[in-house]
């Protein structure tokens, strides 16, 4: 792949009529169609402010037909960048190749929405057929219900691994930093720790990211294991040898005779970005791990859960990771992030945490929020 002679056709892909030509990018990976020999691949765009994912059929590759209608189309999210497109098992526990398609399989839909730099998805069912992907719930629909990440993500893809079977996920982190500091430390943002990508069976809404297994030859020396009673506002130290390159996972079992007695602990409205960051404390939270810290605890990263309880006593759980102290650097983001998540019953409170230097990655329930 050194020397490169342009294709005199080019180019091969253009805007149909009504279309911008800026509003017109980021073609999926293909996958083979109902006819011999015909590949599809959908396209990001929009109609006003209306988001839509285009289907081209080509045999070749180098010339391109514009199926009828579109893939699917939301109002009110703006363009559609990066459009990803794959199917997921509902019954096997490994990756599909694009072109699967069957029985106890579901279709994700994922859009970058370039109007908030945001990461959504849906899950669905796909028509070949009728060129025609539909989600499971309209409410969950493709950029207006879930996200890849709540946090700093944005453009990701994936791609199939067929030598380990598994569909593995990247994405863009966007630092927050000015350009002098940039030039200064050498680069500008990083692409996030690769993850695997499974369809959740026992939520049958969300998808599981995890981080790829070869993450795991990155760890030195023994772990450290500690079990410890963690009472109301107390903070328990553990001591590593090295704070800046951690992998750490942690469960938490909450009192549950506590959790019923308590009618009400906050107001149905939480919300992670909204709720002031860890320093704001209720009945049922926060609680969690501080990474990051210095030795006055003036610099620290806590990503923690907080419970929430209605008065009709029903208990949401929220994954939160805030920077409003993370750095005392003027200039950079600090946002609380974060989303509420699925903890059934029978399950502990569990969260994955990856500690790179200026970057915490941050996996909750199996993968189930991040």
């Amino acid at each position: 792949l050194l020397d490169w002679v342009k294709y005199k056709g080019n180019p091969v892909l253009v805007p149909p009529p009504g279309i911008g030509v800026k509003d017109f990018r980021d073609p999926t990976t293909a996958w083979t169609g109902p006819q011999n020999g015909q590949w599809l691949l959908t396209i990001g765009s929009k109609i006003g402010k209306t988001g839509i994912a285009l289907v081209y059929e080509t045999s070749n590759f180098t010339s391109f037909k514009l199926l009828d209608g579109v893939l699917h189309a939301v109002p009110g999210t703006g363009m559609w960048e990066c459009v990803d497109f794959y199917p997921v098992s509902t019954k096997k526990t490994n990756g599909l190749d694009t072109s699967y398609n069957g029985p106890g399989v579901k279709h994700v839909l994922k859009a970058s929405l370039d109007d908030n730099k945001q990461d959504h998805y849906a899950i669905g069912t796909y028509d070949l057929a009728k060129n025609k992907w539909t989600p499971d719930n309209p409410e969950l629909d493709c950029g207006i219900g879930l996200r890849l990440d709540y946090g700093k993500y944005y453009a990701s893809k994936t791609f199939y691994d067929p030598k380990k079977q598994r569909r593995v996920l990247w994405g863009w982190i966007g630092e927050t930093d000015s350009e002098s500091a940039d030039l200064q430390k050498g680069w500008a943002s990083v692409q996030s720790i690769p993850r695997t990508v499974l369809y959740d069976k026992k939520t049958g809404t969300h998808l599981l990211q995890w981080p790829v297994e070869e993450i795991e030859s990155l760890r030195v020396g023994d772990p450290t294991v500690k079990e410890v009673d963690l009472q109301p506002g107390s903070i328990e130290l553990l001591r590593v040898d090295s704070a800046a390159e951690l992998d750490i996972e942690v469960s938490f079992e909450v009192d549950k005779v506590a959790l019923q007695g308590i009618i009400e602990a906050d107001h149905v409205g939480f919300s992670c970005s909204t709720s002031g960051g860890a320093a704001s404390r209720g009945i049922l939270g926060p609680f969690g791990v501080i990474v990051i810290a210095d030795q006055t605890l003036s610099e620290l990263t806590p990503v923690y859960f907080y419970i929430s309880k209605g008065a009709d006593g029903r208990a949401e759980t929220h994954f939160c990771a805030d920077q409003t102290r993370s750095s005392e650097a003027p200039g950079v983001g600090k946002q609380v992030y974060g989303s509420s998540v699925p903890v059934l019953d029978g399950e502990k409170h569990s969260m994955r945490l990856l500690v790179d230097h200026s970057i915490v990655e941050s996996f909750a329930q199996g993968g189930r929020t991040v």
